[in-house]
């Protein structure tokens, strides 16, 4: 069996001003920053807002142990939208790496999570999230990166 959450990649905060966030994290020191690398095209794209989703803002810094994403969200409805103005900025999700999205997806919802999201890729990579803030305190994601 693969372990689900084991290999964290990110850890993902949602601010209300992306621009003022990065410029508060560069002035401690962390960056630098750079956008959020848009992969290939989507086989499968299962989102509660495509629109959304697309006008989100991301800014990365890749520190040491992980990366760390800082996340605008449109005043479009959206999981992160409704983080924002429910809860004010905060962490919104830890990002999982995975070597097999399919697997562990299965796995996950043998452990009954439900997904709120996905995305996958024709060569495997892509995204999941799974319904997890009641129980964790933070929505949890698998993921597999692009190559």
């Amino acid at each position: 069996m693969i372990p689900l959450f084991r290999k964290l990649h990110h850890v993902c905060v949602v601010v209300a001003d992306l621009d003022k966030a990065v410029a508060y994290y560069e002035s401690v020191g962390i960056g630098p920053w750079f956008d959020y690398p848009k992969g290939g095209a989507y086989v499968e794209y299962d989102v509660p807002n495509a629109q959304a989703s697309a006008a989100m803002r991301y800014k990365c810094a890749d520190l040491d142990n992980f990366q760390l994403q800082l996340c605008q969200p449109p005043e479009l409805d959206s999981p992160q939208r409704r983080f924002l103005d429910e809860s004010g900025e905060g962490v919104y999700h830890l990002g999982f790496e995975s070597d097999d999205l399919g697997t562990a997806e299965e796995q996950a919802g043998a452990l009954g999570l439900d997904v709120i999201a996905r995305g996958r890729r024709a060569d495997g990579s892509g995204f999941c999230y799974f319904d997890t803030r009641a129980g964790a305190g933070v929505t949890l994601e698998v993921r597999k990166t692009q190559h």
